[in-house]
């Protein structure tokens, strides 16, 4: 009765038009935030930048692509290299070993859906897992996105911002399932009747956005957070 009372709520408190926010907080942007517009509560920004922070961790910057982030990982794959045996490296991957290791069984991406962020995040590293991806990609991830930041002209520092572009990568290491179906049906082919192999295939991503990414990204940060300052001392020299 309680949550059904509370849906009501929400579902009145979004249809509402927020008069006292006017404006999309973004600079530049003409429109008004979703709470202006009978659409939702947020009243920061439009819907448009609303999803553009959804995606990316920040309504400013999007994401880096793969070309802006390969010099880095470069730099980064040969830095982990030569220091495997480091104290904070062998830290950070126990750790991730330890996100694999509590994640709960595996499950295809094909179930996820009604699953909260935090139950949705746990089954991501479980697709890990069940995927052999070492824990040291995932230290990798993270480090490329810190020099990647800590090199940008006009960088975004938030801690939200470097928690989602690492998990946007993370995610994308096992993020998909597949399955393949073959079945043997008959057709006539001029007077004979023969048989053929009829082949369905099925390809489920999980969306890589929303309070997902921020639940892996919190999870990769709680890992690999100690090794940040011993990559860029290292790195910096």
């Amino acid at each position: 009765m309680r949550n059904a009372r509370n849906q009501h709520q929400v579902r009145s408190r979004a249809k509402a038009v927020d008069t006292e926010h006017k404006h999309c907080k973004v600079i530049g942007c003409p429109h008004p935030p979703r709470a202006a517009t009978r659409n939702g509560l947020d009243t920061r920004f439009c819907r448009s930048h609303a999803d553009f922070y959804s995606r990316h961790g920040s309504p400013y910057k999007g994401s880096y692509s793969a070309a802006q982030l390969q010099p880095y990982r470069k730099v980064v794959r040969k830095w982990l290299k030569e220091n495997r045996e480091n104290v904070w490296v062998r830290n950070a991957v126990t750790r991730v070993r330890g996100l694999y290791d509590r994640a709960g069984p595996h499950e295809e991406a094909f179930r996820l859906a009604g699953m909260s962020a935090q139950e949705r995040g746990r089954k991501a590293w479980a697709r890990l897992r069940n995927a052999g991806v070492s824990p040291l990609k995932v230290v990798e991830a993270w480090l490329v996105v810190d020099q990647a930041i800590m090199h940008d002209p006009q960088p975004v520092e938030t801690s939200e911002f470097h928690r989602v572009q690492a998990a946007k990568l993370v995610h994308r290491l096992a993020s998909g399932s597949h399955k393949r179906w073959e079945r043997e049906i008959r057709r006539m082919v001029g007077v004979a009747n023969v048989p053929i192999v009829e082949v369905t295939e099925l390809h489920k991503y999980p969306q890589s956005r929303g309070k997902v990414l921020r639940v892996i990204g919190a999870d990769i940060d709680e890992a690999c957070g100690l090794v940040t300052e011993a990559a860029r001392r290292d790195l910096q020299d």
